[in-house]
């Protein structure tokens, strides 16, 4: 492994700074002149690292949707491991995707979303079962169907037809959650220690990085990097296609691994869609080449929520279908399945 830059500061990962590219840059540079780090183009084994939402509206304290953990500062101690496992790696990966919720205030899992019968909207957390919409205790409201160009009437037989969608694929109940990931706000920002070790690698291996956009329809929640909670309307009309390009990812790179925010949703969704979609078009085969990096992601544990154990399951359900669980802390050159075979035999 290479040694981590001295531009690292460990306790600043949980703070919201400015990024020195200039500084960054010129550093990058003489970091790959000096250890002959070569560009990633030249990279016979190519390794994707895909990260999941590493945001600061899920990564930094007093952000709307801290990923504590059960220790409490879950997301700041997952990105000071991922931090050194970039820089340290640096010479393996060949390309770095990052996928970013991105949300507007009128969206379905937002408040004001929906109302009661006195009008009122639901608190944060707020779970929404099809029960409670065929009862009339949640119903969307008239002015922002309108604001979407929906008639009220419609948009209520459009959530009654979404609540049902997710009971029956057995997703998450429709969860209200408080605003976050906000497009053009900060934070929606990369983690500002994550977007510096993303930029350094870019500059010292002349590898361009990939955002993928994902979240940013107001009818549906979007967990999943690859698609939405529900895909479709009560009309039958496409909602959201399928997201090609981290399926493509497995196809194109020897290896990708996997982290992120949370474990228990957006991480976990994702790599069950990506799962999903290669059995379905008969290439399970690959899934031998998807790594899930764990100590770099933490469950949403809040109180009287905690997705620990849930994650888990999901988790061994997918080392069962083939993929591989690692830490930071064993040796790349360790670890099972055609990494552990390609840079053992370096």
């Amino acid at each position: 492994m290479l040694p981590v830059p001295e531009h690292f500061r460990p306790e600043k990962v949980g703070d919201v700074w400015k990024v020195d590219y200039e500084a960054r840059s010129r550093e990058a540079r003489a970091w790959a002149e000096r250890f002959q780090i070569p560009p990633a183009a030249q990279d016979r084994f190519r390794i994707a690292l895909v990260l999941i939402d590493v945001q600061n509206t899920f990564c930094l304290p007093g952000f709307e949707l801290f990923v504590a953990g059960r220790s409490g500062r879950g997301a700041v101690e997952d990105n000071v491991r991922l931090c050194r496992f970039i820089y340290q790696n640096l010479h393996r990966i060949t390309k770095i995707f990052a996928t970013l919720d991105t949300h507007y205030p009128l969206q379905i899992f937002h408040a004001p979303f929906l109302v009661d019968e006195q009008g009122n909207h639901p608190p944060a957390f707020t779970m929404v079962a099809p029960e409670d919409v065929e009862a009339g205790r949640w119903q969307v409201n008239p002015a922002v169907a309108q604001a979407l160009g929906l008639s009220p009437e419609d948009a209520q037989s459009y959530l009654r037809h979404y609540v049902q969608t997710l009971a029956e694929k057995g997703k998450y109940q429709l969860t209200i959650w408080p605003f976050h990931a906000m497009l053009g706000g900060i934070g929606h920002a990369l983690v500002p220690a994550v977007e510096e070790a993303i930029f350094f690698h870019s500059i010292a291996r002349y590898a361009q990085p990939e955002f993928i956009i994902k979240g940013d329809h107001p009818l549906t929640e979007h967990y999943s990097a690859l698609r939405p909670e529900v895909t479709h309307d009560h009309h039958g009309r496409l909602l959201v296609g399928l997201n090609e390009r981290l399926v493509n990812a497995v196809q194109e790179y020897d290896a990708v691994i996997i982290t992120g925010q949370a474990k228990s949703h957006c991480v976990g969704w994702t790599v069950g869609d990506l799962a999903s979609v290669l059995e379905e078009r008969g290439q399970a085969a690959l899934l031998s080449r998807i790594y899930l990096l764990e100590d770099t992601t933490s469950p949403v544990v809040v109180p009287g929520a905690d997705f620990t154990e849930a994650a888990e399951k999901m988790f061994a359900h997918f080392a069962q279908k083939g993929m591989h669980r690692v830490r930071t802390d064993q040796p790349m050159e360790t670890w099972p399945g055609p990494i552990g075979q390609a840079l053992g035999q370096a």
